[in-house]
């Protein structure tokens, strides 16, 4: 496997500084665990190389969701021969310990050795007029004007106050998708996906949980939530089931492949 690692590794060393909403536990990986993610990122890399995409939203588990009904915690976009390298996945991350958020380019590997706590992976694959646009928009500014600093796990789908990193996936997806020059800015693509018909189904959070996340971690707000679901503890934020949803309903040209 040592072959593969100049590709798979490609790009800023992002594990040890920057996670998709986890905890943040810097606790060496073993050996048999980097083997399991480098795995994974191999067999990605080839169904990748095999589907003929020019982008992918690349999915992993990155913590155990299942009590929400979730299978998957965290998107990037995967971007074929991205100028730093084969396949790049750009993603938002949220800075260890702070309320904020940066964007990175990623080899497969890093992607992957983030932590996972399944070792599984998903890939939606839009239709390829979505792709070549998304090739487009990647390769331009609308990715920076998409991407909101203060970040929280559980942002409002509905509100720019804040953004989490499956949050700047879809609306970076609305910018390629949408008639040119319709999406420009977060507010535009809300806009654009209420209209299209996105909807999150959002996930339901106790009153317990709720005060001790936001006690003793930076990265988790509630405040862009309307009051009357943050009383219910109803939180209607983006995750990658709803990403996969939309993806499905609007784009019929749209492919899912688990691994």
């Amino acid at each position: 496997m040592k072959h593969l690692l100049p590709t798979l590794l490609l790009a800023a060393a992002t594990a040890g500084s920057a996670h998709a909403g986890q905890n943040c536990e810097h606790k060496p990986m073993s050996v048999e665990d980097v083997e399991r993610s480098l795995s994974l990122a191999q067999r990605s890399m080839q169904v990748l190389d095999d589907s003929g995409a020019q982008v992918a939203i690349i999915a992993r588990a990155g913590q155990d969701l299942s009590q929400y009904g979730l299978r998957y915690s965290h998107v990037g976009l995967a971007w074929r021969d991205n100028p730093a390298g084969r396949w790049v996945v750009v993603q938002l991350l949220n800075d260890c310990g702070t309320a904020n958020s940066a964007l990175y380019n990623d080899g497969l590997g890093n992607f992957f050795l983030s932590g996972v706590f399944r070792y599984q992976a998903q890939l939606i694959l839009p239709s390829p007029e979505v792709q070549q646009r998304l090739v487009q928009v990647l390769a331009s500014r609308t990715p920076v004007r998409m991407h909101e600093p203060h970040y929280s796990m559980l942002s409002y789908a509905w509100s720019t106050r804040y953004q989490n990193s499956n949050q700047w996936a879809l609306e970076t997806l609305a910018a390629a998708s949408a008639p040119a020059g319709r999406v420009e800015t977060r507010a535009e693509a809300q806009k654009w996906l209420n209209g299209a018909g996105y909807r999150p189904a959002g996930i339901d959070v106790g009153l317990g949980s709720r005060v001790g996340v936001r006690l003793f971690r930076a990265n988790v707000a509630f405040d862009d939530h309307p009051t009357s679901l943050r009383i219910r503890g109803h939180f209607e934020t983006v995750t990658v089931d709803g990403i996969e949803q939309f993806v499905r309903s609007y784009d019929s040209g749209a492919r899912v492949i688990e691994l």
